[in-house]
C-alpha cells in the first residue's frame, strides 16, 4: 500500500486525497439526504388516498431539490479533480448514469406539475414521481455494483449489479419510511412502521452481499480485511452494523403500540439506525478501495489534475463547500418538526 501513496507533505500528494475527501462526503450526503426522499417517492404508491400522498411529499417538499446539491458537487469534483476517473467511469457507467439522470428529472417534473393538474390527472403524475425515484434508486445500486467489481461487465457482475441496484431501492425504502415515521402522524405513520418492517430484510441482504463481494473483487482488498490484526481491528465494523439492524428491528416491532398510544418515544430510532448503517458501509466500502479509484487500475494521484489545477479549485471549494452545509442546515433547522397540511 505504500508505495501506491506519495509524499503527503507535498501539493500534488495531499491535494488529491483533500478532493477525495470531498467527493466522498459529498457522495455520501447525497447518499442519506436524498436517499429518504427517494424513498418517500418509491413508497408514495403504497398510499391509501391522496391525503396521505399529499402529506408524504409535504414531508420532502422542503428538502429534495436541494439534496441533489450534494450529488452535483461529487460529480463535479470528479471531473475537475480525477478527469482521467472521471472518463473511464463514467465511459462504463454510460446507460445507468443516462437512466438516472431520466430518472430524476421525470421526479423534477412530476413532483412540480401534480401542483397544477387536475384532480383526475393527479394520480398520473403521483405515478410517474415514482417511476422516476424507482429508475434513480436502481441506477445508483447498479452504478455501486459495477464500483464494486471494477467494471468488468461480464455476466455475473452485471446479475450482481442489478441486485445491488433492488437491494439499494429497499434500503432508500426503509430511509424514507423512518423519515416518514418522524415527519408524520395517524395512520400514514403507522403505515411507514410497516413499510420499514418490509424493507429491512432487503437492505440487510444488500449490506451483505456487497461486505461478501468487495474483498473477491481484489487480492488487496482481500489482504486489507483478512490478513492479522486488520480482521481484529475492523471486526467492530461488522459488529456494530449487525448491532443497528437489531436495534432497529426491535424499535419497529414495538412503535406501533406506542404509536397508538400517542407515546412517540423512539420514533426517531428506524431512520437514526439507518444512517448509521449507511455510515458504516461507506466507510468499510472506502477503506476497502483505498486508493484506487478504479479498483487495481487507477489511483487517486494517478487520475488527479495538475497541482496547480488543483490549488486553484481548492481555493474555491474552501468558499463553497460551507455554504452549501451551512444553507442545507439552515433548511432542515426551519422546517424540523412534523410536516403540515399541503396547501398552495
Amino acid at each position: 500500500m505504500s508505495e501506491l501513496v506519495p509524499d503527503l507533505s507535498q501539493a500534488a500528494g495531499w491535494l488529491p486525497l483533500a478532493f477525495a475527501f470531498v467527493m466522498a462526503l459529498a457522495m455520501l450526503a447525497y447518499v442519506i439526504l436524498d436517499g429518504y426522499d427517494l424513498g418517500v417517492g418509491v413508497l408514495l404508491r403504497r398510499a391509501d388516498d391522496a391525503s396521505q400522498k399529499d402529506s408524504m411529499i409535504a414531508s420532502i417538499g422542503p428538502f429534495w431539490d436541494a439534496n441533489e446539491t450534494w450529488l452535483v458537487l461529487g460529480v463535479g469534483v470528479l471531473l475537475v479533480a480525477f478527469p482521467m476517473a472521471h472518463g473511464v467511469i463514467l465511459g462504463a457507467l454510460y446507460l445507468p448514469v443516462a437512466l438516472m439522470l431520466l430518472g430524476l428529472t421525470l421526479r423534477g417534473v412530476a413532483f412540480d406539475f401534480r401542483v397544477k393538474a387536475r384532480a383526475e390527472h393527479r394520480p398520473l403524475w403521483d405515478h410517474a414521481f415514482y417511476l422516476g425515484s424507482l429508475l434513480a434508486g436502481w441506477s445508483q445500486g447498479f452504478m455501486l455494483g459495477a464500483l464494486i467489481t471494477g467494471f468488468k461487465g461480464d455476466l455475473h457482475s452485471e446479475l450482481f449489479s442489478a441486485v445491488i441496484g433492488l437491494c439499494l431501492v429497499a434500503a432508500y425504502c426503509l430511509l424514507g419510511a423512518g423519515w416518514l415515521i418522524m415527519k408524520t402522524e395517524g395512520a400514514l405513520q403507522l403505515k411507514a412502521v410497516a413499510w420499514a418492517r418490509a424493507s429491512l430484510g432487503f437492505t440487510a441482504a444488500g449490506v451483505l452481499a456487497i461486505s461478501l463481494m468487495t474483498p473477491m473483487v481484489s487480492e488487496r482488498i482481500f489482504d486489507k480485511w483478512f490478513s492479522f490484526p486488520n480482521i481484529v481491528l475492523l471486526a467492530p465494523i461488522p459488529a456494530m452494523t449487525l448491532a443497528l439492524f437489531v436495534v432497529m428491528w426491535r424499535s419497529l416491532q414495538r412503535l406501533p403500540t406506542r404509536l397508538a398510544q400517542n407515546n412517540p418515544y423512539g420514533a426517531a430510532v428506524p431512520f437514526a439506525c439507518t444512517v448509521g448503517v449507511f455510515l458504516l458501509a461507506f466507510y468499510g466500502l472506502a477503506y476497502s478501495l483505498f486508493p484506487w479509484l478504479v479498483v487495481d487500475r487507477i489511483t487517486l494521484w494517478q487520475a488527479a489534475s495538475a497541482p496547480e489545477a488543483l490549488l486553484v479549485i481548492f481555493y474555491g471549494v474552501v468558499v463553497v463547500l460551507p455554504v452549501i452545509i451551512g444553507y442545507t442546515a439552515f433548511a432542515y433547522r426551519v422546517f424540523w418538526g412534523k410536516s403540515t397540511a399541503l396547501k398552495y
